[in-house]
């Protein structure tokens, strides 16, 4: 039987061990200053309907926090019960936010999203101190997608597109351009969140990947790592081939800056909390420098997904901060279990992170958005 991510996540929690472990090292570099939000908002921003029928009626997940005439917006992923669906939500001042509609549906008559789409990137001002303005490339929004082929949460290998929308509110999918099976082994078995990126005149499609599944010798389940891709038509793409660009425990997880970071690979470090899962980037510019919000996730200890930071000089030798951004919340907190999934922006000098906060026990979890600041509320 075939685990998906969610019931991964799940049962790691479950089965971990009641010790903490011992937490990382607080970096006291001027680098990691910019990127901190220690301010949590205590409640849910966004959260599932409830209500029967709806995409969104029994989660939400996965925000994507953007700026289009002269509003804020967010695309978000809804879970009905059969897969994933994407939403739009808006706010005037990133913390109330509206629902506005389902505009991604799954499509029964597609091979790909037939059951599920998540349309989980557009292209924006990456900036790290910029409102997040959505990007128009010949007149016309680009994000990107990814889809799973099966009924279900995440069930079966999940490939990579590109979609195009004049209005925010109907889009356009394209054919995938990435596919698990094109690529080497750590993504054999699916591909993740989509984060693009445009930077003098190249597209970055940062994404993670999965392997197949593991031998229950080794504990089961998979590892999850990052990768991108680039092109500069949007029609070839070619894989960095010093992928994955973020693996898992290893490579600068000591300090930033590493003296040399393209040879800073280091064996996997098993109680790292990163050790399985490296995944969900989220990629900005700091001046000419690059920063990757990213969640990481330990199977062994403390068995709950945080978020995480790694800096680079250029677009693919990232280091690891050994700082957590964003850990998990209190026992009762509305992100007690995992707190992950990035995505960031800044209003009025304020630096928000937002994230799905996920609460409570299967199969009565609450998993909905969340969001930090970098001021206090």
């Amino acid at each position: 039987m075939k685990n998906t991510r969610r019931q991964f996540l799940r049962h790691s929690a479950i089965a971990a061990t009641a010790v903490a472990a011992p937490r990382l090292s607080f970096a006291s570099t001027d680098e990691v200053a910019p990127f901190r939000t220690p301010y949590k908002y205590p409640g849910l921003i966004l959260k599932a309907t409830g209500k029967k029928g709806n995409f969104d009626e029994h989660s939400v997940d996965d925000p994507i926090v953007f700026r289009a005439n002269g509003a804020f917006y967010m695309l978000y992923i809804g879970f009905d019960g059969i897969g994933y669906q994407t939403g739009l939500a808006t706010s005037t001042d990133l913390l109330h936010w509206e629902r506005v509609a389902l505009v991604a549906p799954r499509d029964p008559s597609s091979k790909f999203t037939k059951y599920n789409i998540a349309l989980s990137s557009i292209l924006r001002n990456k900036q790290l101190r910029s409102n997040g303005e959505a990007i128009k490339i010949n007149g016309r929004y680009l994000g990107a997608w990814n889809a799973y082929p099966s009924a279900g949460y995440e069930e079966g290998a999940a490939v990579l597109g590109l979609a195009w929308s004049d209005d925010l509110l109907h889009w356009q999918l394209t054919d995938p351009i990435l596919y698990p099976q094109d690529g080497a082994p750590w993504e054999h078995g699916g591909l993740y969140r989509p984060d693009l990126m445009l930077d003098r005149g190249t597209y970055y499609l940062y994404y993670n990947a999965k392997t197949d599944t593991l031998p229950e010798s080794v504990g089961g389940g998979w590892h999850e790592q990052t990768g991108v891709a680039t092109s500069t038509d949007l029609k070839t793409w070619k894989r960095y081939p010093g992928n994955p660009v973020l693996r898992n425990g290893s490579r600068g997880s000591a300090t930033y800056p590493a003296t040399n970071p393209i040879h800073a690979t280091q064996p996997p470090t098993p109680d790292a909390r990163d050790s399985r899962f490296a995944s969900n980037p989220f990629v900005v510019q700091h001046g000419c420098d690059f920063a990757m919000f990213y969640f990481g996730f330990n199977y062994e200890r403390p068995g709950r997904a945080c978020e995480l930071l790694a800096l680079s000089v250029d677009p693919y030798t990232f280091v690891k901060v050994p700082e957590v951004l964003i850990d998990t919340g209190a026992p009762g907190s509305i992100d007690e279990t995992f707190a992950h999934k990035p995505s960031v922006i800044t209003h009025e000098g304020v630096l928000y992170h937002f994230y799905c906060a996920v609460s409570g026990k299967y199969p009565n979890e609450t998993r909905g958005i969340a969001v930090a600041r970098s001021k206090p509320w």
